[in-house]
């Protein structure tokens, strides 16, 4: 049997699913995780209605890893002397100021993945959100955030961008708190153009990472292709 030979470069994703193929230019603020043909097939996993849940959560929560990992590399740093085993001198960096991760209800799993990074985050912060059909606007039902919150750097997590609603709901209530508009980074699996225009329109000092853009959204605002309820099959409810 003969095997395909390693590709030269990483192959990308292909043109027709890329995230550039569906919206013509994106805003200064929105930075997406890089095409390649892995991350389409991660996200092919979490797409497919037939994916077990076990598979869902794995894969689902790799790309939230990723999208987390991305968002720290946004965040200012400042430089850091550190003394190595060796008893030698190393000039490195490290973040300036506090982070703390605030969630939308149904991205709970979210903090699940951050509590695996660096110990200078905070976690518990949650916003817990109803969005009204008819509406469709966030409504914010329980803040529960650090005291400090308006000094810290915040990463905003939802899993899906659709009409924007909920998420700049969020953004106006974590302002209300003290947090600098430009202090906040929000991270989501997947976005419409529709959502990212109009929140980047209302907020756009805030840094937004999203994995992957879709088409747009159907007649009753849901994403498409999308990969369904995104709580629903996490927790089978």
């Amino acid at each position: 049997m003969s095997l395909t030979p390693l590709p030269d470069v990483p192959p990308l994703a292909s043109e027709v699913n890329s995230s550039i193929a569906h919206i013509q230019s994106l805003p200064k603020s929105v930075f997406t995780l890089p095409q390649t043909a892995q991350l389409e097939a991660l996200y092919t996993i979490i797409r497919d209605k037939d994916t077990s849940r076990g598979d869902f959560l794995f894969y689902s929560d790799r790309i939230i890893r990723l999208l987390v990992e991305e968002g720290l590399n946004h965040l200012p740093v400042v430089k850091r002397t550190v003394e190595t085993p060796t008893g030698s001198v190393y000039e490195g960096v490290g973040f300036k100021g506090k982070i703390c991760g605030v969630s939308i209800l149904r991205a709970g799993e979210v903090l699940q993945v951050l509590r695996t990074l660096p110990n200078y985050l905070t976690f518990g912060a949650r916003l817990w959100k109803q969005v009204f059909v008819n509406v469709r606007i966030g409504k914010i039902l329980i803040q529960r955030f650090p005291a400090d919150i308006a000094s810290r750097y915040v990463l905003l997590l939802d899993p899906m961008l659709a009409t924007g609603g909920s998420a700049m709901k969020a953004v106006e209530v974590l302002m209300e708190n003290g947090v600098p508009e430009e202090r906040i980074i929000f991270i989501n699996l997947i976005a419409s153009p529709e959502g990212l225009t109009t929140f980047c329109g209302r907020y756009p000092q805030v840094k937004l990472i999203t994995g992957w853009i879709d088409q747009g959204l159907n007649e009753k605002a849901y994403i498409i292709p999308g990969l369904g309820d995104f709580g629903e099959r996490r927790y089978c409810t």
